[in-house]
């Protein structure tokens, strides 16, 4: 394949992605583009998302056609130089399937999600990479690890990530043992000894944020650093709406327009999203679970447990991220650290900034990894 044409494919977020719907091209053929420039908007089966420029140059091929749904891997579009003939650009788009297919069986054999016997009962997770450091990513209140699909693969450019989901939580058995911050952190502390994971980054979202910095502050020899993204645990305030609505609703009706406080664009809230999300709501056990986490975490509206006092003296290195226009938790508590943490506030970004803002997001995860 000519190394001077770089392809757009459909991507692939999360596992048990196989297809996906380009909605509408941002940039039009013959756009100069960098890297990191949104492209095109995609429709999956989770949620809708956009693709971002890998390399720069020219726009130089629109393939994909608006609301028409193609395989993962598939050619969408074509990014070149201008002094690339046309002729190069036309025998790549016709030789890109063989390519693609070749590749696809290759990945067909690749990791698939595993589970684990813990103490905490059997835990769903997912792992990419190899090789040090260990990375941890923990999701938030009624996530599940598809919450980090834009994050896992390119944060395995560091070394070995796993995400985990939590007891009560996606595929994870469903009984929450102890309903309490210091309880999922045990819980987090057991995935890692039966995984044989000594050390860890912990990469927290919401409700995971509070629990890395539970552990990093009860087990400190066991997190190499810790990064809080619109984390509990730094101040009181949370949107009780959300929290208690997303424990009530048993209805589509209901539990949209909660989903749809999580993110900057409501419309990343997919139909299939919220079908998700009520099949999970529905299984034995769940709503259960829910309740004692709700109640215990954020009883009476407020987040009944801050640990920004009891972070600021710490030593482990702590990096916060934050949407600004998080609807969940408020971005203030982006602050609550002071000169302790490096903090970032990302703009067109809510409570879900690892899926809407994932470039930069990752961008800042490598760097403080590296660091």
């Amino acid at each position: 394949m000519n190394e001077r044409i770089k392809p757009i494919v459909m991507p692939k977020w999360g596992l048990s992605m196989s297809e996906g719907k380009v909605t509408g091209w941002l940039k039009p053929a013959g756009t100069k583009v960098g890297v990191g420039d949104e492209i095109v908007e995609v429709e999956t089966d989770k949620i809708a998302g956009v693709v971002e420029a890998n390399e720069a140059g020219t726009l130089r091929r629109v393939i994909g056609a608006p609301d028409t749904v193609y395989p993962v891997k598939a050619l969408i579009g074509v990014i070149a130089d201008d002094d690339v003939p046309d002729a190069d650009i036309d025998a790549y788009v016709a030789e890109y399937a063989t390519h693609a297919a070749e590749e696809g069986e290759a990945e067909e054999a690749g990791p698939r999600y595993e589970f684990v016997d813990t103490p905490a009962g059997r835990l769903r997770y997912a792992k990419r990479g190899d090789g040090e450091p260990n990375v941890l990513l923990i999701h938030g209140f009624g996530g599940d690890l598809d919450n980090w699909l834009f994050n896992i693969d390119a944060l395995a450019e560091a070394g070995t990530v796993y995400a985990l989901d939590l007891p009560g939580h996606g595929q994870s058995d469903k009984a929450v043992k102890q309903a309490s911050l210091a309880g999922l952190s045990t819980a987090v502390t057991g995935f890692m000894d039966a995984l044989g994971i000594g050390r860890a980054h912990l990469v927290g979202h919401s409700m995971g944020g509070a629990i890395a910095a539970q552990t990093a502050l009860d087990h400190p020899e066991r997190v190499a650093s810790i990064t809080l993204i619109g984390s509990a645990g730094l101040g009181e305030e949370i949107n009780s709406g959300y929290t208690d609505g997303f424990v009530t609703a048993t209805s589509r009706r209901d539990l949209k327009p909660v989903l749809e406080q999580l993110f900057h664009d409501p419309a990343t809230v997919t139909r299939q999203l919220v079908d998700d999300l009520l099949k999970y709501k529905r299984l034995d056990g769940v709503d259960d679970a829910l309740r004692s986490l709700s109640e215990a975490l954020f009883a009476g509206g407020r987040q009944s447990t801050v640990l920004a006092e009891a972070l600021k003296g710490a030593d482990t290195p702590v990096l916060v991220v934050w949407g600004e226009s998080d609807r969940v938790i408020p971005a203030a508590h982006a602050g609550a650290l002071g000169e302790r943490a490096r903090a970032e506030v990302i703009g067109e970004a809510g409570h879900m900034v690892q899926m809407e803002k994932a470039s930069r997001v990752n961008e800042l995860l490598l760097a403080h990894l590296k660091a």
